[in-house]
């Protein structure tokens, strides 16, 4: 595996988190530069995607690389029956990294020990999603001036979202206390409670959500029940439609909250909250590009410009 991959969240020290989140910083204020010269970034998305992909293409670009790659599996020779394996080795004598989505939970990390190109993790299955983590880790930074002491509330979908999976994973290093809002279905899976008892981090589980959990939180991340991520389309429907944010339930909430969305929504945010000061979801996406320049310059061990 190359050192310098991203694949889980867990992989990188509570240092290197810091490093990212500073050269993220750099990035807002610097986003255009030619750093990438000369080097070619191959993007895999085996699995649909609209932010993730383009926010990582306009960082290649705007840093002067080139892209190549492709969206839809079905147009790549894996649709012939092409191995994971084969494609990996195949892409890694075009390119300088690997920025890959796969529907498989550990492709990302199996692609690390067949290729000696980086390879950064773009999401795999239900598992992780640790560009993600570090543009959420950028958004509550910037919205809140801190990272540490934070009550984060996560709604909806944590059995299969990867995003929160993510996101607790890292908030390990900065005391957080959580309230997961879940239905039972789709509670926060076992391995990650017991990750927070592991890691001494308070939570507690929640199938209502509430006045007082929204009224005490710093941050609310909103999340998508997936309907991909459902065998049984009637199970989907069952819960699809519980948790809803509506501008009226955050009248009592603190000045700082924010509310988080790894988007796309479908009903879970009420469109009335958009025009709330709360509401961060949209410049969080653009936080996106900067958090993936500063990932993508790191993987390929790119020094930032000294201010």
């Amino acid at each position: 595996m190359n050192s310098k991959s991203l694949v889980s969240i867990a992989d990188i020290s509570k240092e290197q988190m810091l490093d990212l989140l500073a050269r993220a910083r750099y990035f807002e204020e610097h986003p255009n530069s030619d750093l990438l010269k000369g080097k070619l970034v191959a993007t895999l998305f085996f699995e649909p995607s609209t932010r993730t992909r383009l926010s990582f293409e306009t960082a290649v670009n705007r840093l002067g690389g080139r892209v190549i790659g492709f969206s839809d599996a079905s147009t790549s020779s894996t649709s012939k029956g092409e191995t994971l394996k084969d494609t990996i080795k195949m892409v890694s004598n075009y390119a300088d990294l690997i920025v890959m989505r796969h529907f498989l939970e550990g492709a990302a990390r199996y692609a690390t020990e067949v290729t000696d190109i980086p390879v950064i993790n773009a999401g795999d299955g239900a598992n992780q999603h640790p560009s993600q983590t570090m543009l959420d880790l950028y958004s509550i930074l910037k919205t809140q001036g801190r990272l540490d002491n934070l009550t984060i509330t996560m709604v909806g979908d944590l059995k299969y979202g990867r995003t929160v999976h993510s996101l607790l994973m890292a908030m390990r290093y900065f005391n957080p206390t959580f309230r997961f809002v879940a239905a039972d279905e789709l509670r926060m899976p076992a391995e990650y409670r017991r990750f927070c008892d592991t890691e001494d981090i308070a939570y507690s589980e929640h199938t209502e959500f509430s006045e007082d959990v929204i009224n005490s939180s710093d941050i609310i991340y909103m999340t998508r029940v997936q309907r991909e991520r459902f065998s049984d389309v009637m199970e989907y429907e069952k819960v699809k439609d519980l948790y809803t944010l509506r501008n009226a339930m955050l009248a009592g909430s603190r000045p700082n909250l924010r509310i988080l969305h790894p988007l796309p929504r479908i009903n879970e945010i009420d469109r009335d909250v958009d025009d709330n000061p709360k509401a961060y979801y949209f410049e969080q996406a653009r936080n996106g590009v900067f958090a993936r320049q500063a990932i993508i310059t790191a993987a390929l061990g790119i020094d930032i410009p000294k201010p």
